[in-house]
């Protein structure tokens, strides 16, 4: 009966196995691999991927990679593609062609057309003397010493490197192509990733009739009255020309109760924080947290290049906006 302890025991095994099979990759960084990277990075069409069983799993993996990184690229099944859908591929395209053995049938058997449609091939195997590396124009080698699976059967070690060398040649192409943080984010809109790379305050502050904003020279219960009906605990003071000046918030408050003031009589201007921190409209959501999470504070005032307050946000509106 299998103990808790062998499970742990069996399980390190893998992970032992698996970083070996890793770190023997790095003899096949070589000319070949190079020499994908280049016949990628100048062709006119696409990274047509494709691969059967495990294989075809971390193809798709593959060719997600390369087009959230800048490389236009799209997973085909070998066998859907000969009934089919080797029409999505065209003589501009590159194809990468991944079978561990390299005497797949399903990948074998489109080669003769991909040859006479006329695109680029590159093989990812672990011979090189196969099939599939021999048809091809480059051949990646993801050779590992062993499997992880005790019986040599399962595909693991094999896969992991072929998903670890597809990094590698997306990572490469990636920076040869120059592609920055904004052509990332422009390809993950959705979910908390595209959010911190593209949501801007532009996007999420109150503005116009919901932006908090009185007078430096309005009482302080006008200021309050200000906050309450706009509900982010806090509101600008502007000058007589309409520039920020100050700002009063719920912490403020909170302050000058333990005075003398007069919340009736005084000037706002008396009691507000002079110079407070702001930001601009094109600042990222994810920057304007940041910021706040620095110098402990709440909310912000967004203004203009003329200082003039044009909206204001807390940190509720962060998380509201999934930015967290």
């Amino acid at each position: 009966m299998t103990s808790l302890k062998d499970f742990k025991k069996l399980a390190k095994q893998v992970i032992d196995i698996e970083q070996q099979a890793i770190a023997n990759l790095e003899q096949y960084i070589d000319d070949n691999f190079a020499s994908a990277c280049q016949m990628i990075f100048n062709a006119t069409g696409r990274v047509i991927v494709i691969g059967m069983g495990k294989s075809g799993h971390i193809g798709g993996k593959i060719a997600a990679t390369l087009a959230s990184t800048g490389t236009p690229a799209f997973f085909v099944h070998p066998g859907e593609a000969s009934h089919g859908d080797l029409g999505m591929i065209t003589s501009e395209d590159v194809v990468l062609a991944i079978s561990n053995s390299g005497r797949t049938n399903e990948v074998l058997a489109i080669m003769p057309v991909l040859k006479r449609i006329g695109c680029q091939i590159i093989a990812m195997t672990s011979d090189i003397t196969s099939t599939l590396a021999t048809l091809s124009d480059i051949h990646i080698c993801i050779n590992v010493p062993k499997e992880a699976c005790p019986l040599g059967l399962a595909p693991t070690s094999s896969t992991t490197a072929t998903l670890v060398m597809g990094d590698a040649l997306a990572v490469a192409l990636l920076n040869a192509k120059g592609f920055s943080a904004d052509d990332f984010a422009l390809s993950h809109p959705g979910g908390s990733l595209g959010k911190k790379l593209l949501l801007r305050l532009e996007d999420i502050m109150h503005r116009n009739e919901r932006l908090p904003v009185v007078s430096k020279d309005a009482t302080i219960k006008d200021a309050l009255l200000e906050m309450s009906e706009k509900g982010l605990g806090m509101t600008a003071i502007v000058n007589n020309q309409g520039q920020l000046c100050g700002l009063f918030t719920d912490g403020d408050l909170r302050r000058i109760l333990d005075t003398e003031v007069n919340i009736h009589r005084g000037s706002i201007g008396q009691v507000m924080t002079a110079n407070p921190i702001v930001a601009n409209p094109t600042m990222l959501a994810a920057q304007a947290l940041k910021l706040m999470e620095d110098k402990s504070i709440n909310g912000l005032i967004i203004v203009d290049e003329n200082q003039i307050p044009i909206g204001a946000m807390n940190m509720h509106d962060i998380l509201k906006a999934g930015v967290l």
